[in-house]
């Protein structure tokens, strides 16, 4: 596996800005867009053509699912989109997808830009023929889900290191950098300092599947962004001797 890192807390910080200014470039873009077609819909549809005009935020797509967690699912081809799958998938759990060529539809929302959410898919069988698995009939509900709004509400940790508690304490929303490893049935992250050194390994409680996801569609990566929610301290007597910090539940992980 390729092992890709962002080159330091600096550059990850004026990276994570960029990001969000792209996020919300492609964001405009779509509002611009989507005015557009609805003026051009406004001229050129008739009322007997509304019901395809309310199609226009349909994406037809086909290729190989390379990640998949709980309702997400990522499939290259459909660049960038994340699928979400809400309920009455044949194959149950979304993981038994990965490596299949599937086609499928879905659609998007300005709100929600860069979710795709599926209206049906198609697996292709070892004889080539294809195969419905998957007919929406619920509403999507996206409760572990987090925009790029929402993380700038995260609060970046500077300088944290194992024996000052008072950099995290306190504080509930946040972020850090570092690499996600598990020991045992536990997972820890292992925070890096400017120079890619542990500073401290915070315990995780609770991974929720929008950041499993994401840690297994990045997967030639071995560092992120994680955004966690603090919880309490670990006492001095083990902080000392184990390095790690405080608990936390992880929300997300990403490279921004």
């Amino acid at each position: 596996m390729a092992n890709k890192k962002l080159i330091s807390n600096e550059g990850k910080i004026g990276l994570n800005k960029m990001a969000s200014i792209l996020g919300l470039s492609f964001l405009a873009f779509l509002l611009v867009t989507s005015g557009i077609l609805a003026c051009k819909k406004a001229e050129e549809i008739s009322p007997e053509q509304e019901t395809v005009a309310q199609k226009e935020n349909i994406i037809e797509f086909e290729g190989t699912v390379k990640a998949a967690y709980g309702k997400y699912v990522f499939v290259p081809e459909t660049r960038g989109f994340d699928i979400v799958i809400q309920g009455g998938l044949e194959t149950g759990d979304t993981g038994t997808l990965i490596d299949k060529e599937v086609r499928g539809e879905g659609e998007f929302s300005i709100e929600r830009p860069s979710i795709l959410t599926l209206n049906k898919l198609e697996v292709k069988e070892e004889s080539g023929e294809w195969r419905n698995i998957f007919t929406r009939i619920e509403d999507v509900v996206l409760d572990d889900f987090i925009d790029l709004r929402e993380r700038d509400e995260f609060q970046l940790l500077k300088n944290l290191v194992y024996d000052k508690k008072d950099t995290w304490e306190g504080k509930e929303k946040v972020r850090v950098y570092g690499k996600l490893e598990k020991q045992g049935e536990a997972y820890r992250i292992i925070v890096l300092d400017d120079k890619d050194r542990m500073a401290g390994k915070i315990i995780v409680d609770n991974i929720t599947d929008f950041a499993n996801y994401y840690a297994k569609k990045l997967r030639l990566f071995d560092t992120f962004w994680f955004y966690l929610n603090v919880k309490e301290t670990v006492d001095w007597g083990i902080r000392k001797e184990t390095k790690e910090m405080f608990h936390a539940d992880l929300l997300f992980s990403g490279l921004f």
